[in-house]
């Protein structure tokens, strides 16, 4: 049987149980001096936290911008824009350094946490916060401006989109949105499932797949920054060090969800490829429609089958023979058809053996009604 480590509360730190006071010191005063020093000291040590923070979150946020610039002026021609291009590389270069910095800075801070000795006051409270960017609450935006914006997105960035989409490896797609952080966001992940819905429906299923890991990838981190409300930019290397060191549990899930996702992209495809070949046969249904808008095949379909027999046969007398045999009625009736749909052209000339002769069908159907 093993024992029990009691070492752990080595470090507690007590101010109100000690029995060796002076006689003539006010025992119940210095405790409370001693207690409010401790939580002085606390405070401060929060406080530095959350300016660590802040400064983090500000390294990075200038850091996206400094690369979002250096990818604008990727495609520079001019001189002087290969001279912006050349200025602002240099200023993502140190704000790296910088970020780097704040980094060790916050890791000190969390380690020196860490060795901090309990009391009473962190032995019944939640520790403190490890949020990286805090998320700022933006205005709701219309449905026009969410489409302008992934639009706008999208022609910017659609290379490094793509790029992302076609990655395999973990610590591969954790470098690429490290070196691209602006690609962590909602547009990134909506242009994915657009593109893998594209692959499905040209059926290339094997790249449709690895595209959809992708996009579940950015989806995940997408949803652990709202669960802990940071900017997505800020947790997604939260998001790759939990996935590589994931419990059987966590990656089950993740796996059920891409699956799930997979399955989803190609209910869609189907739909889209369903409506596409009814687009496809309407549009061919209107380039057969016959003058009168009516559909030739649709009409010859609702003939009687003595006539059906007819235009079967090409026979024209034939037709002439069951034109005659029918009421006058029911014969205007079908040669009206006929002819808005184009089965049936009054009055044709025919141009057999140089001879052309009128075909007299339609105006002996006229001469009977009458």
């Amino acid at each position: 049987m093993t024992t029990i480590d009691y070492s752990v509360w080595d470090h507690i730190e007590v101010s109100d149980d000690e029995d060796d006071t002076h006689p003539n010191i006010d025992t119940p005063s210095l405790f409370r001096w001693r207690h409010q020093a401790r939580v002085e000291r606390m405070e401060a040590f929060m406080k530095k936290g959350e300016e660590l923070e802040k400064s983090l979150a500000e390294s990075r946020r200038k850091l996206a911008e400094a690369q979002r610039r250096v990818q604008e002026l990727s495609s520079a021609s001019t001189p002087e824009a290969k001279a912006d291009l050349t200025k602002a590389q240099e200023e993502e270069k140190q704000l790296k350094k910088q970020e780097r910095s704040w980094e060790k800075k916050m890791q000190e801070h969390r380690t020196e946490e860490k060795k901090m000795p309990w009391n009473v006051d962190t032995l019944s409270k939640e520790g403190f916060s490890k949020s990286v960017v805090n998320v700022k609450p933006e205005k709701e935006e219309t449905e026009e401006e969410k489409e302008e914006k992934h639009k706008t997105f999208v022609e910017k960035y659609e290379k490094q989109i793509k790029h992302f989409g076609m990655l395999r490896r973990w610590d591969d797609s954790q470098k690429y949105l490290s070196d691209n952080p602006y690609l962590v966001c909602e547009e990134t992940a909506n242009y994915l499932v657009i593109m893998c819905i594209d692959l499905e429906v040209e059926e290339k299923h094997a790249l449709m797949e690895q595209v959809a890991h992708q996009t579940i990838v950015m989806q995940f981190i997408l949803e652990l920054s709202k669960s802990l409300k940071v900017d997505p930019r800020g947790c997604f290397r939260q998001f790759f060090a939990k996935i590589k060191t994931a419990d059987q549990q966590y990656q089950d899930a993740f796996n059920d969800e891409l699956e799930s996702f997979k399955e989803r992209v190609r209910g869609r495809a189907k739909i889209r490829i369903e409506k596409a070949l009814k687009e496809y046969e309407e549009e061919e249904r209107q380039k057969r429609l016959g003058p009168g808008g009516l559909d030739p095949v649709e009409v010859y379909e609702t003939l009687p089958p003595e006539m059906q027999k007819c235009f079967d046969d090409k026979d024209i007398q034939m037709l002439q023979d069951a034109i005659s045999r029918m009421d006058p009625t029911e014969a205007k009736h079908h040669m009206k058809r006929c002819i808005d749909s184009g089965l049936w052209v009054p009055n044709a000339r025919a141009d057999d053996e140089g001879e052309k002769e009128e075909e007299p069908l339609y105006e002996e159907v006229k001469k009977e009604e009458q």
